[in-house]
């Protein structure tokens, strides 16, 4: 009988020589499944993200957009001196504006008055912004992963969007009593009360059937949160768009990953 030992020795040497082949490729296979798992694809081309990159990525995207955006809106003139942003009269009183305008002694007791009106609320407006960031905060901490996800590869405006839907309410109620003690600062409401008493009291020289009734902290409430949800969009979508944007490496890993998944 032939002496076995060549044989063994061969299979022995082919046995260890391709033992870190075998765990590369079960490796490999591993990976292709979180892959495909996460709808990635290949993982050549498509990058894996964690739930934990995921999630700070898109939270420091918005907290980014955020403290930008009050940043903006908060300096002296931001309101008043942008069309896009400046509060008017409320609709209402913008309707007999020109009649007051055109009446002599209105013009007189409230025309001026007018004038300060637009003038306080967008200074109320400005100065409500820097309570707008830890109010902010606080609605972005809450967001799942499929939540994160989706909102990554859902393009411009879509972080934007799901923090308005699931968060503007909420917003809002705690948004207006801070609109309220901006505007009290600038003594809004010492000017809007007369001018609202003189225009319901000459309701029928103006061809107003009923009084004004304009709750103006709501009005400015509503005007200063769309502008700043306007300014958060802008934001996430340069980090969207510029990767120079992406500052840091939560957001460059975050959002070159959404880039990746729209190729």
């Amino acid at each position: 009988m032939k002496n076995p030992t060549p044989i063994l020795l061969a299979i022995g040497v082919l046995t260890f020589t391709n033992c870190d082949t075998l765990k590369q490729t079960a490796g490999q296979m591993a990976t292709d499944a979180i892959n495909q798992q996460m709808g990635g694809g290949n993982s050549t081309s498509k990058p894996i993200l964690s739930k934990d990159d995921a999630i700070k990525g898109l939270k420091e995207a918005l907290l980014v957009g955020v403290n930008k955006g009050t940043d903006r809106l908060g300096a002296v003139g931001a309101f008043a001196k942008n069309p896009s942003y400046k509060i008017p009269l409320p609709p209402d009183v913008q309707a007999v504006e020109q009649k007051i305008r055109d009446n002599r002694i209105l013009n007189k007791l409230i025309g001026g008055e007018l004038d300060k009106v637009v003038d306080a609320m967008n200074t109320g407006a400005e100065n409500s912004m820097k309570t707008a960031v830890p109010i902010f905060k606080k609605a972005v901490t809450e967001m799942s992963f499929q939540d994160a996800m989706g909102i990554l590869t859902g393009g411009e405006g879509a972080a934007t969007d799901y923090l308005r839907k699931t968060t503007e309410s909420d917003l809002k109620g705690a948004f207006k009593p801070e609109v309220k003690k901006a505007m009290d600062g600038v003594s809004l409401t010492k000017i809007w009360n007369p001018v609202v008493t003189q225009i319901n009291k000459n309701k029928r020289i103006l061809g107003l059937d009923n009084d004004i009734q304009t709750d103006l902290n709501q009005y400015v409430t509503e005007k200063a949160t769309t502008a700043l949800f306007q300014e958060v969009e802008k934001e996430e979508n340069n980090i969207r768009k510029d990767p120079v944007t992406r500052t840091t490496e939560i957001l460059k890993k975050a959002f070159n990953y959404a880039d990746q998944q729209r190729k």
